[in-house]
């Protein structure tokens, strides 16, 4: 059986995922991200309302011309989990292929709600539910995927697998070795060490890049827990105005700032779109629990609403926790370092941020910015309260040794990032040109003929 891989977005630069794989005359879609970096360049753009080829031309999205080489049919488009670099362009691409959408709840959750958005193009591909740990037969020859649990920066995140005749393609981004969570099951280790030593092995693994330069392990994210903890605990006595953002979602992060500001007598509330989007959503399907009266407002009225509520009954009695980790500049936190809001900074308040910066030039001046604005108003800035969902070195030689692959194809970064992972794995034996595949967007590589 022929196996064929299409790199088609994200191997240079992180954003925009997309990638195929051909078994035979079967074609399975890893991913269909946005570039966000390339929206937010321009002012005011809504993708929504903008047609595919026009956020191909801005980089926004994959170019999927590529698709057309492949001579198969699409049998299903898998996206790992509901981050936007990984689903963010289904709304504008999914409809070309006759196809189900294949994901965790979660994640067809949130597809649901992209393609609900969609503006431009009527998007009728089914939304097909599965868990971690289940498996369903891919076309009519001998082929199957399966979704392994793993754990990352969002919840009900998978790696999947394709068993096809001459071995498995694991398609491994995004994850962190995380052994001791705070929602959710730990990575499934035992699971891929199987499928390394089953039937034909391990025939391909695609790997997520991002950290393979850093040194040691990713620490789990109860690490970042206990680090926020002793934050909020040293400034309890606080009594002027406290500030948190972090990922949005990140609902882990967000259960633990919730129940800190409980523990230090001020009420927790969920400002901005995103924040109402994705804790609803966590919370709707039963992934968390928060309390009854935990408020999640994301028109902006009703957070205008809930800022003049804060300022009138004290700002020593709440922890708005809001959009803007990057210093997007439509965020909430963004808007109150503007003076936009209604919420008034003093001299001395206090802005947690529960995220590093995305290491990318967009992201960095626009969160540059915001520091500087909330200092101007006299905010003293608590930074770097984070864990990565991305795996250091150590977790990446321990999938190695797990999966023990023929093939090595690395992703999520551009090619200088690459480097890193190829040096890797060029430790444990394998080369550059015969077995690790640097490839660029839009390229094929032929695996077995």
């Amino acid at each position: 059986m022929e196996i064929e891989i299409a790199t088609i977005g994200g191997y240079e630069e992180v954003g925009r995922q997309m990638t195929a794989v051909r078994a035979g005359n079967d074609v399975v879609i890893f991913d269909m991200g946005l570039n966000l970096s390339q929206v937010l360049i321009h002012d005011n753009v809504e993708t929504e309302r903008m047609h595919s080829l026009d956020l191909i031309d801005m980089g926004a999205i994959p170019d999927d011309r590529i698709m057309s080489d492949l001579e198969g049919d699409v049998q299903a488009i898998v996206p790992t989990h509901g981050h936007l670099d990984h689903i963010g362009a289904i709304s504008k691409l999914a409809h070309r292929y006759d196809a189900p959408v294949v994901a965790t709840p979660f994640t067809i959750e949130l597809v649901k709600q992209q393609v609900e958005s969609e503006q431009k193009f009527g998007v009728e591909n089914d939304l097909v539910k599965m868990d971690p740990g289940e498996s369903m037969t891919i076309g009519d020859h001998g082929c199957e995927l399966e979704f392994v649990n793993v754990t990352h920066s969002i919840i009900d995140a998978i790696n999947p697998v394709l068993h096809t005749p001459e071995g498995a393609i694991v398609y491994g981004l995004d994850k962190r070795m995380d052994h001791t969570p705070v929602i959710g099951d730990p990575i499934d280790m035992k699971r891929f060490r199987e499928i390394g030593r089953e039937g034909e092995g391990v025939l391909c693994y695609i790997e997520d890049c991002t950290n393979a330069n850093k040194k040691g392990r990713t620490p789990s994210e109860n690490v970042a827990r206990e680090h926020l903890r002793d934050v909020l605990y040293s400034i309890e006595d606080y009594d002027g105005g406290i500030v948190a953002t972090t990922f949005s979602s990140h609902i882990a992060r967000v259960k633990s700032l919730v129940e800190f500001a409980d523990d230090i007598g001020r009420q927790p509330v969920l400002l901005g779109r995103s924040m109402e989007k994705y804790s609803g959503t966590a919370e709707r399907l039963d992934f968390i629990d928060f309390p009854s009266d935990l408020g999640m407002f994301g028109h902006r009225k009703s957070v205008d609403r809930t800022f003049k509520r804060i300022m009138n009954e004290g700002k020593e009695n709440f922890l708005p926790v809001v959009t803007g980790h990057q210093g997007e500049p439509r965020a909430m936190l963004t808007r109150m370092a503007r003076g936009e809001t209604p919420y008034e900074l003093d001299n001395g308040d206090k802005v947690v941020f529960s995220a590093r910066v995305i290491p990318e030039p967009t992201n960095e001046g626009q969160r540059y910015q915001a520091e500087k604005l909330l200092g101007m108003q006299g905010a003293r800035i608590y930074d770097d309260i984070h864990v990565s969902g991305h795996l250091n070195q150590e977790g990446h030689y321990a999938m190695l040794d797990a999966l023990q692959p023929q093939h090595i194809v690395p992703a999520h970064q551009d090619l200088k990032g690459l480097s890193g992972y190829v040096k890797l794995c060029e430790g444990e034996g394998y080369h550059m040109g015969r077995d690790v595949h640097v490839s660029r967007n839009g390229n094929l590589i032929q695996l077995v003929d």
